[in-house]
């Protein structure tokens, strides 16, 4: 039962403009807060944007300082283009209707790895229940500015985090994805002698 959501979770780029429910988001931020964490010591928070007007304008936030020069490699997706394959996209998240930013205390050693264990707990919850997802990176970018550090303080982030991600959620416009074949090599078992 868990496998079968792991297998068909996807990372989606085309969503409608239909918005998810209120029960629905609170279901996916309480598998979100139940992630495990170093030290059990919830060090992390969850903003969740159920606004499509805040939500479209984060994700143009989300693109503004993009620097394709920094990208090692330069695709990702035939079927879901991400705005790595396309930079004539302008909204980060996709026009997802729905946004989870993912906040850490910034001086915190395992940050990224509890913001990634809450961000895999939302997608699988989201899978579930039949709404589509997809984590999206450039957090710290997307408030580094004057508008981003007064969203933070509204929305009552502490001064010393630092967004780590975020989860677009929302239904998907189109086909859902086929998992594609896994690639050998990359499981190994070694045995004690």
């Amino acid at each position: 039962m868990l496998m079968d959501i792991i297998k068909s979770r996807h990372s989606i780029r085309k969503y409608t403009d239909e918005q998810i429910s209120r029960e629905d988001l609170e279901k996916i931020l309480e598998a979100g807060n139940y992630a495990p964490n170093a030290g059990g010591g919830q060090r992390s928070m969850m903003v969740a944007l159920h606004n499509k007007e805040l939500t479209r304008k984060l994700g143009i936030m989300n693109l503004a300082k993009f620097n394709r020069g920094n990208l090692v490699g330069s695709y990702v997706s035939k079927e879901q283009p991400s705005v790595i394959d396309d930079p004539t996209m302008k909204d980060g998240f996709y026009g997802a209707p729905t946004v989870i930013a993912i906040f850490s205390q910034g001086n915190f050693l395992f940050k990224t790895a509890d913001a990634f264990c809450m961000a895999e707990n939302i997608v699988l919850q989201a899978t579930e229940l039949g709404i589509a997802s997809c984590i999206i990176s450039r957090g710290e970018e997307t408030f580094d500015s004057e508008e981003g550090w007064a969203l933070m303080k509204e929305w009552g982030v502490p001064d010393n985090y630092i967004c780590q991600g975020f989860v677009v959620l929302g239904y998907i416009d189109g086909e859902q994805p086929v998992s594609k074949p896994r690639k050998p090599g990359r499981v190994q078992i070694i045995e004690c002698l």
